[in-house]
C-alpha cells in the first residue's frame, strides 16, 4: 500500500515520476487568471490565523462544509476562528475523493511544512503551527514561495489600476503583476445596476455615454489605458456565448432603451451581448490580446443564501444551456474579417469538451501555435478526473503539446498548490501513454511537452 500523498503522489509509473520530478516540478508558475487582490499584494497583507487564509472567501470550502452539516455560523458567520478551523478539519477529513482534501494537504506541506494528516484530532496542533508560521509569512511571501513569475488579476474597465502601478514601481517585488480586462458589467445589460454602471464608466472615461457608439468609444479609451499598464489578457464570464446578429440601429435602440430605465427583453439582451462581445473581440485582435470566455454556469441558485451573502457564496452550479452552434457562429463572425483574436474557451459543463475541441479546430491558424485554446478544467472540473478528461479530449481532437496549462482562478494566496496537483496529473497521464506504448520514450519531445504545458507555452502565448 502506498503512503498517503508521498513524493510520488498521483504518479503511477516510473516515466511519470521522471517527468514530474525532473521537469514539471522545477518549472515556475504563470497564473494568467486569478482573483487575487492587487491591493493586498501591494500592501503585502498578513493573516492572523489560517482560518482567515482558508475560509475567508473560499466558496469551494463553504459548499462542502454546508454539505457536511456545519452551521453557517462556523462557515461565513461570527464563529471564532479556532472553532471554524475545527469544523473545517472535521469536514475535510471526511472529504474522501474531493480535491479539497488533496489541495489542503499540499498547502499544509508546501507552505507550513506540516507532513501529517489534518483531522478533528490534529486540528488544534495544525491551527497553532500554521498561525505561528503565518507570523513570518505574507501575501508576497506566499507568491514568491510558489515560484510565480507572472500573475494576472481580474479588473473592471472602471478600475484606476492604482495598486498595479504601485506594485510595478516597487522594485523589491520581482513578480510581474498585471491587470486583466473583465468587462462583464459593461455587457450585462439585464442587470438592475446597469444604468448606474454606465454612469460610472462615463465619469471614468470622460465620455458622456448616451449611445452604444459612445459606449464603445469609452471602452476603447479604457482598453488603451489597460494596455499602457501591461494588460494583454481579457476575460468574460457569461451563461453562454450568444450569437444573434442585429443591425447597428437596433443595438443603438436596445442600449438607449436600457439607459432610459426600461428592461431589455431576453432576445434583445442576446442581440446586445452578441454585438458587445464581437466588438470587444475585434479590439482584442487589434492589440494582440488574448480573449478568455468562461461560460456554462448557473449562478446564485439559492436566493435565500444570495440575499444574505451576495455572489460567490458557493451556490452556483453547472449549466446546460450553452449552444455550441452559437459559439461556432460567433468565432466565425470574427474570423470572416480576420479579426479573431487568440481565444481560450472554458465551459463549466464537461459534456462540452469534445464539441469545444472540434469547433476550435476549425479556427486554428499560424503563426500562433494553439491560437484557439480549450481552457483548463474549470471550477467544478478542476479535480483529477476533470483534468484527465479535459486533457484527454484535447489530445484526442487537437494538440495537447500546445496547451497553456493550469490557472488558479482563486482568491487565495495558497492556491498555487493546485499547479502541483495539475502537473502531477499531467505527468501521470503522459507517463501512462509512454509506458503503454502509445507514445515513444522520446526524452527531448517529452521534456518539451511537459515544460511547455507547465510554463513555456503560457509565456509565449500571452507574450509575457
Amino acid at each position: 500500500m502506498k503512503k498517503f500523498m508521498d513524493q510520488d503522489f498521483l504518479l503511477s509509473t516510473e516515466t511519470a515520476k521522471h517527468l514530474y520530478h525532473d521537469y514539471a516540478a522545477k518549472m515556475p508558475i504563470i497564473d494568467y487568471h486569478c482573483h487575487l487582490s492587487p491591493q493586498e499584494i501591494y500592501e503585502d497583507r498578513t493573516f492572523d490565523t489560517i482560518t482567515q487564509v482558508w475560509l475567508g472567501g473560499d466558496h469551494y470550502k463553504w459548499r462542502i462544509m454546508r454539505a457536511h452539516g456545519v452551521e453557517e455560523e462556523y462557515i461565513t458567520g461570527d464563529g471564532d476562528d479556532r472553532t471554524k478551523f475545527q469544523k473545517w478539519a472535521e469536514t475535510v477529513s471526511m472529504a474522501i475523493g474531493n480535491p479539497l482534501h488533496h489541495w489542503s494537504h499540499l498547502e499544509l506541506r508546501n507552505f507550513f511544512d506540516y507532513q501529517g494528516i489534518l483531522n478533528e484530532d490534529t486540528a488544534d496542533e495544525v491551527y497553532d503551527l500554521c498561525n505561528e508560521k503565518l507570523k513570518t509569512m505574507s501575501a508576497r511571501k506566499m507568491i514568491e514561495m510558489s515560484n510565480v513569475t507572472h500573475l494576472c488579476t481580474t479588473d473592471d474597465p472602471v478600475d484606476d489600476l492604482h495598486w498595479h502601478r504601485l506594485i510595478k514601481a516597487d522594485e523589491s517585488f520581482k513578480v510581474t503583476v498585471l491587470p486583466a480586462w473583465r468587462p462583464d458589467k459593461a455587457m450585462n445589460i439585464a442587470a438592475d445596476t446597469y444604468p448606474a454602471y454606465i454612469a460610472k464608466l462615463s465619469e471614468v472615461s470622460g465620455i458622456q455615454i448616451g449611445t452604444y457608439k459612445e459606449l464603445m468609444e469609452a471602452l476603447r479609451l479604457r482598453l488603451d489605458f489597460f494596455a499602457e499598464n501591461g494588460c494583454t489578457v481579457s476575460d468574460h464570464g457569461m451563461d453562454d456565448v450568444a450569437y444573434v446578429p442585429a443591425f447597428e440601429d437596433e443595438i443603438e435602440a436596445i442600449f438607449r432603451k436600457r439607459l432610459a430605465g426600461k428592461k431589455a427583453t431576453p432576445l434583445e439582451t442576446r442581440k446586445f451581448r452578441t454585438a458587445f462581445l464581437s466588438d470587444m473581440g475585434r479590439e482584442y485582435a487589434k492589440r494582440n490580446w488574448v480573449m478568455q470566455l468562461h461560460y456554462g454556469v448557473i449562478r446564485d441558485n439559492n436566493k435565500k443564501v444570495f440575499r444574505a451573502l451576495g455572489p460567490d457564496a458557493g451556490i452556483d452550479s453547472i449549466g446546460s444551456a450553452a449552444p455550441m452552434n452559437e459559439l461556432a457562429y460567433f468565432l466565425n463572425g470574427l474570423a470572416e474579417t480576420d479579426e479573431l483574436p487568440k481565444t481560450i474557451v472554458y465551459s463549466l459543463n464537461p459534456n462540452d469538451n469534445a464539441a469545444i475541441e472540434t469547433i476550435l479546430g476549425c479556427f486554428q491558424e499560424g503563426p500562433a501555435a494553439g491560437k484557439m485554446q480549450h481552457g483548463a478544467a474549470w471550477w467544478f472540473n478542476d479535480h483529477k478526473l476533470g483534468m484527465i478528461d479535459q486533457m484527454t479530449s484535447l489530445a484526442n481532437e487537437g494538440m495537447l503539446a500546445d496547451f497553456v496549462g493550469m490557472l488558479t482562478d482563486s482568491r487565495s494566496f495558497l492556491s498555487y498548490a493546485r499547479h502541483e496537483y495539475f502537473r502531477r496529473i499531467l505527468c501521470d497521464l503522459v507517463g501512462t501513454w509512454v509506458e503503454n506504448g502509445e507514445y515513444p520514450d522520446d526524452e527531448k519531445a517529452l521534456r518539451k511537452i511537459i515544460e511547455g504545458i507547465s510554463y513555456n507555452n503560457a509565456k509565449r502565448y500571452f507574450a509575457f
